[in-house]
């Protein structure tokens, strides 16, 4: 329900696309928003008012001379207690409306009149070439440029059969930015490289050693820093989980490769948060073949090497450049006060976060513990994107007292 108590504005206009915003709007509702549907006469043609009345549960308004509203000035009346307006499916035509201030419906005016500091976020949807069209390219610049926040569009196969750059988002990506859009931007331009799930060590071709990771404490910290405003790179063990939206992954499934890949993208970076349960040890000899049972019932003799330490290497070229501020994560099974402590002072980092394993591996909810020089804080039991939400507001904190990060 992150949504409750936020008042939306979903704006249709003419597009196949429609159809996914009547998904959206039930998905808007379902994070507790308050939803109000306004289409234009086009947006009519693809699904109806009524559809979109049964799925937000409020009236759904399409002309600027609706009766219903005692003043008759629906364009006012209809946003002044909105916290957004969101435009999914946005047209060609339509945001060259906007660009221009040409308000020749009830949508466009509403645009136009709206408050001020009430944000307008557009999700634009076309055929390909009308997207590439130079016209097309200078009303996008132009809505930046007015402060208008472009959602996507993203590449694909189009309902005319062509494939390119111009399908609207999907509504789960369009929830998660309009929720993204309501975060405070605490690492504007900061750039975050962070580690999740667990790693998978062979020991044949079929057979490995792993964990009970699920990777989703890490793929929250993902979307929290990327919701915060930072552009994050996820370094990701196996996991079946979706990528959070605008988050650039980097598939891996062994330490080494896990290793290889973070020291890789390292450079540059502004933060590094280690979350990934990575496995301190890997098979020495494992085969290149399955590994068959024995006629004599013997098992196969595994040998083991110690796996790279990523953190302590990133925290070392950290001792040496100033950056990135490195987070590591512990999962301990016992005594995770005293060793969540020694942890942070071996691996030479500022901060770690501690937690218990059996707890959270694989759970949707967690209780951490934050362990830095001045000792500990415990952050109470939530889910896990308020949790990784929280660890992001404390980094922001500790890095802004850093002229490094200014």
């Amino acid at each position: 329900m992150e949504l409750t108590g936020k008042k939306i504005v979903l704006g249709l206009t003419g597009g196949v696309a429609c159809y996914k915003a009547a998904e959206l709007c039930r998905a808007l509702t379902k994070a507790g928003a308050t939803v109000q549907v306004v289409m234009t006469d086009a947006a009519t043609h693809f699904i109806t008012a009524v559809t979109m009345q049964a799925l937000s549960g409020q009236r759904v308004y399409s002309s600027q001379w609706d009766p219903r509203v005692d003043n008759n000035m629906a364009h006012i009346d209809v946003t002044r207690d909105a916290d957004a307006m969101l435009i999914a499916p946005c047209s060609a035509d339509f945001m060259a409306k906007l660009a221009h201030g040409v308000c020749d419906d009830l949508l466009s005016t509403m645009c136009l009149a709206r408050p001020h500091a009430m944000p307008l976020l557009v999700a634009p949807a076309m055929n390909v070439e009308m997207w590439q069209n130079p016209a097309t390219q200078r009303n996008a610049q132009q809505l930046r440029d007015d402060g208008i926040t472009l959602f996507g569009p993203a590449a694909g196969e189009q309902a005319c059969g062509e494939v390119g750059l111009g399908r609207m988002l999907e509504p789960q990506q369009l929830l998660e930015e309009l929720i993204a859009s309501f975060q405070p931007k605490v690492l504007a331009g900061k750039r975050i490289l962070i580690t999740a799930g667990p790693t998978f060590e062979a020991i044949d071709p079929v057979r490995g050693i792993t964990n009970l990771s699920s990777g989703k404490m890490g793929y929250a910290v993902a979307r929290a820093a990327r919701e915060a405003g930072a552009e994050v790179i996820l370094v990701s063990g196996p996991t079946a989980l979706a990528t959070p939206h605008g988050v650039q992954r980097i598939n891996v499934q062994s330490a080494q490769q896990m290793h290889d890949a973070v020291m890789e993208s390292v450079g540059g970076q502004h933060v590094f948060i280690a979350v990934a349960a990575v496995a301190d040890w890997r098979v020495a000899n494992a085969s290149d073949q399955k590994m068959k049972k024995a006629a004599d019932g013997s098992v196969p003799e595994l040998k083991f090497l110690e796996n790279p330490d990523i953190l302590a290497k990133v925290a070392a070229r950290t001792s040496v450049a100033g950056y990135p501020y490195c987070v590591g994560f512990a999962a301990e099974s016992e005594n995770l006060l005293a060793f969540g402590a020694a942890k942070r002072e071996k691996k030479g980092i500022p901060l770690l976060v501690g937690n218990i394993g059996h707890h959270t591996f694989g759970q949707d909810d967690n209780t951490i513990i934050l362990f830095d020089e001045n000792g500990h804080t415990i952050l109470p039991r939530a889910d896990k994107l308020t949790l990784a939400r929280q660890l992001i507001s404390e980094i922001s904190k500790r890095i802004a007292a850093h002229s490094l990060f200014q």
